[in-house]
């Protein structure tokens, strides 16, 4: 059989009736008990699927707990500060997402009245939203008859179909959405788009999938040749650069210096403090005293390596050194936004993660002290 995605054969009718009902059955049986599940509230469900991109759902449940007691309702999203949008979703990462939400609820208020719309390309034309998470806001919402691809289901789907090209290459993309609007059910279609990712979440996993418990285990032609372990094709791996960053903790007698990262920047509209990327981690104190001058307009003096932290943001690996300078003098450059606060105030300010870090060991007394930690 063909694998181009014109050619390729996609399951018939009988077979399709019989998929739809046994994983309706077993979810029916085996769904987890998520709070966005609770209700079929479109905004929660908005919420709940932006936090799930590239996030796991042990991750998001606490975060999305919290978001929405914070903003229960559209309305109140909107009318948010996004500092504040950014604090809670501090912790999560890929911080556009909250940006563009906050942005989203905005153009939900102001076009749509407060409520969610439910015409597909309207949906899409909202930021941060693209045709996977408006087909499964609208499906599980408003039992909209709209497919899904995600991670889960291109497993899933790749597997149900035995399609041995990659599921993430353009014809690939084909066939896989072609299967998943194929094989939808004319009603329950949220409840069958959560079953499918459901199934691909906890049985048919990346690596030792548990056949044995799978609902369509006969339906697949992927288990029935002994393929789990090819199928799909692997993803290539990220090639990861090395990068060497500094970072400095700038003192104002009880005060830090703080400067909002700017549009562009790996962490746009969060706070850190003031950082740059440098050939030379060890650099000497005029040479990093003069870097934050430029960087900040403030002069500060008497710079001291404290400590080193390594951490990975996308395709980087990043050795970020860390010092502590006192102010000397200096405004702060015109437009940069940079602010000094006191360490009890820095929970009030959304940072990135190492900048949070840096934070709890400023706060704890790590800084200051002559000896590495």
């Amino acid at each position: 059989m063909s694998s181009d995605a014109i050619d390729f054969c996609l399951p018939d009718a009988s077979w399709n009736r019989r998929v739809r009902r046994s994983l309706l059955t077993w979810f029916r049986r085996n769904a987890r008990d998520l709070p966005w599940r609770r209700n079929r509230d479109p905004y929660r469900i908005w919420i709940s699927e932006v936090m799930l991109q590239q996030t796991q759902v042990e991750t998001v449940k606490p975060y999305f707990n919290r978001f929405v007691k914070r903003f229960p309702r559209v309305e109140v999203l909107a009318n948010a500060d996004e500092q504040e949008v950014l604090r809670h979703w501090e912790g999560l990462g890929y911080y556009r997402r909250a940006r563009q939400l906050h942005r989203a609820a905005k153009m939900i208020c102001d076009e749509y009245g407060g409520q969610f719309p439910r015409d597909p390309d309207e949906v899409r034309a909202l930021p941060g939203i693209g045709r996977y998470t408006a087909g499964a806001i609208l499906s599980i919402a408003f039992d909209a008859r709209e497919p899904i691809v995600e991670g889960n289901t291109l497993r899933l789907y790749s597997r149900l179909l035995a399609y041995r090209d990659d599921p993430r290459a353009t014809s690939g993309q084909r066939v896989l959405w072609s299967f998943a609007e194929s094989v939808l059910p004319r009603q329950q279609t949220g409840e069958f788009n959560q079953a499918l990712m459901e199934l691909g979440s906890l049985v048919c996993t990346p690596r030792s999938p548990q056949c044995d418990e799978c609902p369509v285990k006969s339906l697949c032609p992927t288990y029935g040749h002994g393929w789990q372990d090819q199928i799909p094709t692997a993803a290539k791996k990220i090639v990861y650069e090395d990068v060497n960053e500094v970072a400095v903790v700038v003192r104002k007698k009880n005060a830090v210096l703080l400067r909002r990262c700017g549009e562009g920047e790996r962490w746009a509209g969060l706070w850190d403090f003031p950082r740059f990327r440098s050939e030379d981690p060890t650099q000497s104190p005029p040479e990093l005293e003069e870097r934050v001058q430029q960087l900040t307009g403030v002069r500060v003096e008497d710079a001291q390596w404290v400590t080193e932290i390594k951490h990975a943001v996308t395709r980087y690996r990043i050795t970020l050194s860390c010092f502590e300078a006192h102010y000397q003098s200096g405004r702060k450059r015109s437009g940069e936004e940079c602010a000094w606060v006191t360490v009890d105030q820095l929970s009030d300010y959304p940072l990135s993660v190492t900048g949070r870090r840096i934070g709890r060991l400023v706060a704890a007394g790590a800084f200051g002290k002559s000896a590495a930690l």
